[in-house]
């Protein structure tokens, strides 16, 4: 079993239905099949079972690094023999049930001598794998529902637990092609030509991922999109993340599952498009929320599978977990009522409008949005960071800045402004603190970064001094090192009791950003966007003292944040 590493060195592949990690060892250590919220059929990240690593065989040093705007990861070894590189990626156009993993070998210079070895295992490692079968040059094999074609693999011989081991021994200059095939029906169609596999992904992420010319940190930017264009289904739902369990501290049962599409950072992921143009993820956004909102209205949920059913509740695997975790399916935020995923709604919808591309649908939606926030504002909520249910100070700003934003694209509705003013009224009554900022609720006087989108989204006029005092606050309570926490948790320092939160960090970049300063808005901005490791994907949260990742991976509101401030500084 490969080991575990730090969180820093994986990088993530995915094609939309389901993800993968790929580390450091040249080994997938982490993908669900067939959907992102199935049982993983590579699960050593956890310490479940199913392999399938290339490496060198003797010693080496890794890097690697993504071609440009897409998801092609290359991993790069120096070895004492030479250089060698292995050109990953999940193959484009996909569906639900079938995916292929593609594989590109080649010696760089010198000669390359390594091992593959190739083993699914299907339910988190529980089930067997069949022994394989060499139909050809094609190993057949089968673990659970899941049946596997691969390709390219012929002189491989089964090993320990029936997997399939390969040596290469290559030259300068030699290719050698992998192509895996797993497919949920059981019957799979036979691995593609790897060369017109390459061809036709290579193609659908040109065309995912538009150009961005003229913004800021545009190779990140346009690296951001795809990791956006990656974890979002063929339905428009978004994951949150592709992984669960990852500890966002290390012992302390801090350790949720993400691989389900929450209403808010779908949310996220469109006010990010339409700020850069990337019409696709708007469009996303707004045909994955209305969904949710014409099919549930007021009893809408935080969070979905990408097929738009209930995520399961939580409940642990029998696996060791990530180091300093426990490995758990499901998510608590599933019975949680949070009113400001309304709000959101309401924004993104807004956005689409004034890009001309709501429909009647999408503006039945709103109405739903609208009626629920106007029934269900006076009851607690579970609020942004998902609490205990509270009346948060965040939750009725968020809703204001929505009303007002769909109600200036949507004439004839003027009872949407009355009610966003009655709703800042009711928060000014008990939100704000006696320094004149906002206050986390009422009873609760302490700063909360969650409050700057009352600025940004506009839920009060620009210039509103709650605003700029409330930025203050943040920067003098909240800050380390040029990056932004939640709130104080209790009265340890900050980073003692979670990591910063990287999407406070944006949050306060575009914050400066309204205040019309751009200095300050672009120091938090490029503090933000280096948080990450070599492969350049951002978690939730960040170390600032060990320079570590936290939390689930790729998170994907860190990267509509990281769009949405590279569109809006520029």
């Amino acid at each position: 079993m490969t080991r575990p590493h730090v969180l820093r060195d994986y990088a993530f592949i995915g094609d939309g239905e389901r993800g993968a990690l790929v580390g450091p060892e040249g080994d997938i250590a982490w993908m669900c099949f067939p959907r992102w919220h199935s049982d993983a059929v590579f699960s050593e990240l956890m310490g479940g079972g199913g392999t399938y690593a290339v490496r060198p065989r003797g010693r080496c040093v890794w890097g690697g690094y993504y071609e440009r705007a897409c998801l092609i990861w290359r991993s790069r070894w120096v070895t004492d023999e030479g250089i060698v590189e292995c050109r990953e990626a999940l193959a484009l156009p996909t569906g639900p049930g079938r995916a292929v993993i593609l594989r590109r070998i080649r010696v760089v210079a010198g000669r390359g001598a390594l091992a593959v070895r190739l083993g699914p295992r299907a339910g988190f490692g529980a089930e067997p794998l069949e022994p394989a079968r060499l139909e050809g040059d094609v190993w057949a094999l089968r673990t659970g529902e899941i049946a596997a074609l691969w390709s390219g693999g012929a002189a491989a011989r089964p090993g320990e637990d029936d997997r399939l081991v390969l040596e290469l021994d290559l030259e300068e200059g030699d290719v050698h092609d992998l192509v895996l095939v797993l497919d949920a029906s059981g019957e799979p169609d036979a691995p593609p030509p790897a060369d017109r596999a390459w061809s036709e992904t290579e193609a659908a992420w040109a065309q995912r991922v538009p150009e961005l010319e003229g913004v800021v940190a545009r190779r990140e930017a346009r690296q951001a999109v795809a990791v956006l264009s990656g974890l979002t289904s063929s339905s428009g739902a978004m994951v949150a993340a592709a992984t669960t369990s990852l500890p966002e501290r290390a012992r302390e049962g801090r350790n949720y599952d993400y691989r389900y599409a929450w209403i808010r950072d779908q949310c996220y992921a469109g006010l990010a498009g339409a700020a850069a143009g990337v019409d696709r993820i708007l469009d996303d956004a707004v045909r994955a929320v209305t969904g949710r909102l014409l099919e549930d209205g007021p009893n809408l949920r935080p969070a979905y599978t990408v097929d738009g059913d209930p995520v399961p509740d939580e409940r642990r695997l029998g696996l060791p977990g990530y180091p300093g975790g426990c490995a758990v399916v499901g998510n608590g935020a599933n019975d949680q009522f949070q009113l400001d995923c309304f709000g959101e709604a309401l924004l993104v919808l807004a956005a689409a409008g004034r890009r001309d591309r709501l429909d009647a649908d999408a503006l039945r939606a709103a109405d739903a949005a609208a009626r629920a926030v106007a029934a269900r504002y006076g009851e607690p909520d579970s609020g942004v960071w998902e609490l205990d249910p509270d009346r948060w100070t965040h939750s009725l700003l968020i809703c204001a800045a929505g009303l007002r934003a769909m109600s200036a694209v949507a004439p004839g509705r003027s009872e949407w402004v009355s009610l966003a003013d009655a709703l800042v009224s009711e928060a000014t009554v008990w939100g704000v603190h006696p320094s004149g900022r906002w206050q986390r609720a009422a009873g609760d006087e302490r700063v909360d970064a969650a409050l700057l989108t009352a600025g940004i989204r506009v839920a009060v006029p620009q210039g509103d001094p709650r605003t700029r005092a409330t930025i203050e606050a943040v920067d003098r309570e909240l800050a380390e090192d040029g990056f932004a926490y939640r709130y104080r948790i209790d009265d340890r320092p900050l980073g003692e009791a979670e990591g910063a939160f990287l999407v406070c960090g944006l949050w306060m970049s575009l914050a400066w950003h309204h205040q019309r300063e751009p200095v300050r808005a672009t120091r938090w901005f490029e503090r933000a966007r280096g948080a990450c490791g070599g492969p350049g994907i951002y978690a939730e949260e960040y170390d600032i003292s060990q320079r570590q990742l936290r939390g689930n991976l790729p998170q994907a509101f860190v990267h509509a944040l990281v769009l949405e401030c590279a569109a809006t500084l520029s």
